[in-house]
């Protein structure tokens, strides 16, 4: 796999990431665009590095083991998103997205860009629903 291959994985993990992040800070959240673009980015990085070198080596490496702690790295950064006040758990959401962020950024790193694409749409389009029902008289 060729570095431009790799850069051009990261940059569109970061495009991706972007968008789902906007929404977020559009509406006022903590993690908006810059959190998530890295968190995807990182995702996409850490899985074409976890493949990248393994394409031309016929030994039994696995490959998955880097994609699996980002998995945990995720969940230990999301976690602390978690705020727990009174009765109520705030910071769920976007525990939840961070954690989509990064599946995102990992199926792009393996290449599978309609997956990854099609993600983001489908999580943009599920959280702009979500705050149009919320708050349905609130102009953009």
């Amino acid at each position: 796999m060729s570095e431009l291959t790799i850069i051009a994985r990261v940059l569109l993990a970061a495009l991706l990431g972007s968008i789902i992040g906007y929404e977020r800070e559009h509406v006022g959240k903590e993690a908006g665009m810059r959190t998530h673009a890295l968190v995807t980015m990182g995702s996409a990085l850490f899985t074409t590095l976890s493949i990248a070198p393994f394409d031309s080596v016929s030994t039994a490496a696995d490959p998955s083991r880097i994609a699996s702690q980002v998995v945990i790295g995720i969940g230990f950064l999301a976690g602390g998103m978690l705020i727990q006040q009174k009765n109520r758990v705030r910071g769920l959401t976007t525990a939840t997205e961070l954690w989509v962020a990064a599946a995102i950024g990992m199926a792009v790193g393996v290449g599978w860009y309609a997956v990854a694409l099609f993600t983001t749409f489908f999580v943009f389009l599920m959280l702009s629903a979500v705050e149009y029902f919320r708050n349905p008289n609130k102009t953009a």
